[in-house]
């Protein structure tokens, strides 16, 4: 299942879609991920994830893998990092893959979607995101200096 705003806005939570998915396929549904943005952009799920809260936990204790999209929002997010924020983020990093860790080192994430017709970016987008995840002390500064 894949929403831009649909977990975010209050409209459907994790245990209503799994609720449905029970009413619609029974107990042996074939729901298996949910997909949202998460994102520099979109930190809501990351501070919320930090805490023990949110989509991203609701989805793991329901058995669900969650798909991270847009975490570049569009690529607009490379020009919106200065290079004290990525290095603040993750030391050494360009902005972009600054960027990538952050929603690959998010609690609950279990892929992050890339996409790019550019085989030097796709290769450089996959490092980033196979990266050793960015710590929770260092997503929380992220989420507080960005604020969700």
């Amino acid at each position: 299942m894949a929403t831009w705003r649909g977990c975010s806005s209050g409209l459907f939570g994790v245990a209503d879609l799994v609720t449905l998915a029970v009413r619609a396929g029974g107990p042996n549904h074939h729901l298996r991920a949910v997909q949202l943005p998460v994102s520099v952009v979109h930190l809501a799920p990351v501070g919320l994830a930090l805490d023990g809260l949110g989509v991203l936990v609701e989805a793991a204790s329901a058995g669900l893998e969650v798909f991270a999209s847009a975490p570049l929002h569009g690529g607009e997010i490379p020009d919106m990092i200065g290079p004290e924020l990525a290095e603040l983020i993750a030391p050494g990093s360009t902005p972009a893959e600054a960027a990538l860790s952050v929603a690959a080192s998010a609690p609950g994430i279990s892929r992050v979607l890339l996409s790019t017709g550019n085989p030097q970016h796709w290769s450089r987008a996959a490092d980033a995101v196979g990266r050793t995840p960015l710590s929770q002390d260092s997503l929380r500064k992220v989420t507080g200096v960005l604020g969700t």
